[in-house]
């Protein structure tokens, strides 16, 4: 439950092992449950961002405008009402302590059911609700009480709020979707008075009996002055007081408002309450007298303003650090839907095995090293573990004018051949169904463990404060480098998984295995200039074996020496330019 909320927020709860602390001490037995990990996260900003176009409807968007105007480059623009307002908004009273302002709004209220007039008061939150019910009920006052608790009656307590001599507290009184009809809901009430009635006749008297009586209710209430807003406090946001007062004098209805305010009041202690109650001393201000003036409006309107700048500011803070991940989120998910979509990812698999291949052979091999220094033990024990290949790595180092090129094609080469029969034994249906599987999966909890990673740099970064640099700058330049290595991890990981997956079958009749893989024959392919998609059959291109076709446009005339004829070229192809070099090694080292 939200403290300045009514209702409780379904299927939320509190993060950081909050949720598990409160769960000892509450007095119902609930279980303690493991910490909830993040699977997926967004900010609303970011989360509309994703719309190509938005807009919006409200009736107190003008106090926001500046925001709405920074983050979303949206113009807020003001319809008038369809009828002029009628309601009369009256001066702040402020008071001294809180038990004078208490008093002076039961005796407003004893007023307003004297005069027969229906009063909404608004609290700020739900202890406040229940405190003000309390002291309604001391003074033999009746009232109806709008918050979490008395979720289910929700909709009956604003149908009855407009109603002759209505007393109502709320909290919060925004997005209710429902307006306070003066003399009560017609429709609510007819719902209810013929729900049992089975005759159609009957419930037309019935009908017609409820619209008489609320429409001379309805005037009684217009007679007293209409729906009366009472502030029990000034909120941090004007635009939910607004909101408040927006309740009264709709459709040209009369109606009041009007706010109480103490010097105890969270918004009035922020602004140097202490020093104006010196003051207010000073001048002889008795107890239970109000100060009432313009001016006083003004500095609240003021001091309103600057917690919303904070705010403002503090979620303005926390989107540039979203905006870092948000740059990470868009290249995940993209690769993802490309992924799911893709018929065969055997490409971005080879491409992801020699990645690998070429870190762990960099690290043991460092560039321009003499062979007495290449640490093959390691190297050795790392293709192990990672393919499950016993390779003499140590003897190819020993050979004369080996480079680290030759040992390199070399351990891609066994790589290569060692997946190539797994996928002739696995099959070519399967294998790319246990690739495209087994690539998703590791993405999803990868992602998923860099989210918490992130989350917990997110918490420390402003230390980095003290030692006179920016948390922001730090925050971008640690989550690049987090990022840099999950994908790392992930290819890793994709690779390692592939080259020990076993298949189990459920009938112990064993497969029989698919003919020996035929070479590898170069087809004429067909790709979409915008979507890159192969268009030619996929039975015609089948291949068992890592050795991927090039696509290109057929209209354009190849050209060697025009790298723009060329077409996607995969990344182990023979170089286009006619080399003799693999493409990663030549034009496709940029």
């Amino acid at each position: 439950m939200v403290r300045n909320e009514p209702r409780n927020i379904l299927k939320r709860e509190y993060s950081k092992r909050v949720c598990s602390c409160l769960a000892k001490f509450v007095t119902e037995k609930v279980d303690i449950q493991n910490e909830n990990q993040t699977l997926a996260s967004i900010t609303f900003q970011n989360y509309f961002r994703l719309y190509p176009k938005l807009a919006g409807m409200t009736g107190t968007a003008a106090t926001e405008a500046d925001e709405f105007a920074d983050i979303y480059h949206l113009e807020v623009l003001e319809i008038p009402t369809n009828v002029d307002i009628r309601r009369a908004d009256e001066d702040d009273e402020v008071y001294r302590t809180l038990a004078e302002k208490d008093n002076a709004i039961v005796e407003l209220i004893t007023d307003c059911i004297k005069r027969g007039q229906p009063a909404l008061v608004g609290t700020v939150s739900i202890e406040r609700s229940e405190y003000l019910s309390e002291l309604l009920k001391k003074n033999k006052i009746k009232h109806q009480v709008l918050n979490a608790r008395y979720h289910e009656q929700e909709a009956q307590i604003i149908a009855q709020a407009g109603r002759f001599s209505a007393i109502t507290i709320a909290t919060n009184m925004a997005g209710r979707g429902t307006d306070i009809q003066l003399g009560g809901n017609a429709d609510m009430r007819i719902a209810e008075e013929t729900d049992k009635l089975k005759d159609e006749a009957a419930k037309i008297r019935a009908s017609e009996k409820v619209v008489a009586e609320i429409s001379a209710e309805k005037a009684k209430v217009i007679e007293s002055g209409g729906l009366y807003i009472i502030g029990t406090e000034r909120h941090e946001s004007r635009r939910i007081d607004n909101q408040l007062r927006g309740r009264s004098g709709r459709q040209g209805d009369p109606g009041q408002s009007i706010f109480f305010l103490s010097l105890e009041d969270d918004l009035m202690r922020i602004f140097g309450s202490e020093r104006m109650d010196t003051i207010l001393r000073k001048l002889g201000l008795e107890e239970g007298e109000a100060i009432v003036h313009p001016w006083i409006n003004k500095a609240l309107e003021k001091a309103q303003q600057k917690v919303e700048a904070r705010n403002y500011e503090i979620r303005k803070n926390l989107l540039k650090y979203d905006d870092v991940m948000n740059d990470q989120r868009k290249v995940i998910y993209e690769q993802r839907l490309e992924l799911m979509s893709a018929e065969d990812v055997s490409e971005t698999i080879t491409d992801m095995r020699h990645e690998v291949i070429e870190d762990q052979v960099a690290v043991c091999i460092p560039p321009k090293a003499y062979p007495e220094q290449w640490d093959t033990t390691s190297l050795t024990q790392q293709i192990k573990s990672i393919f499950d290949l016993n390779l003499p790595i140590a003897d190819w180092a020993n050979e004369e004018g080996i480079a680290e090129e030759g040992i390199l094609e070399r351990i891609t080469s066994a790589a290569d051949q060692k997946m190539a029969e797994r996928a002739a034994n696995f099959g070519p249906e399967l294998m790319r169904m246990i690739e495209q599987n087994m690539l998703l999966n590791v993405l999803d909890q990868h992602w998923k463990e860099h989210l918490l990673r992130l989350d917990q740099l997110r918490q420390v970064i402003g230390l980095r404060a003290y030692g006179q640099r920016d948390p922001l700058n730090e925050y971008k330049t640690e989550a690049f480098n987090m990022f840099s290595t999950m994908l790392g991890s992930l290819r890793g990981t994709v690779t390692t998984r592939l080259a020990y997956v076993v298949v189990k079958y459920e009938s112990d009749d064993t497969p029989a295995l698919p003919p020996a893989p035929r070479p590898v024959e170069m087809h004429e392919s067909h790709s979409d200039p915008v979507t890159g998609i192969n268009q030619v059959a996929d039975e015609e291109l089948q291949v068992l074996t890592p050795g991927p076709v090039m696509r290109r446009n057929p209209d354009i005339v190849f050209d060697p020496n025009d790298s723009s004829t060329w077409g996607r070229v995969p990344r182990n192809s023979p170089c286009p330019c006619e080399s003799e070099k693999k493409y990663k090694h030549c034009h496709g080292k940029s």
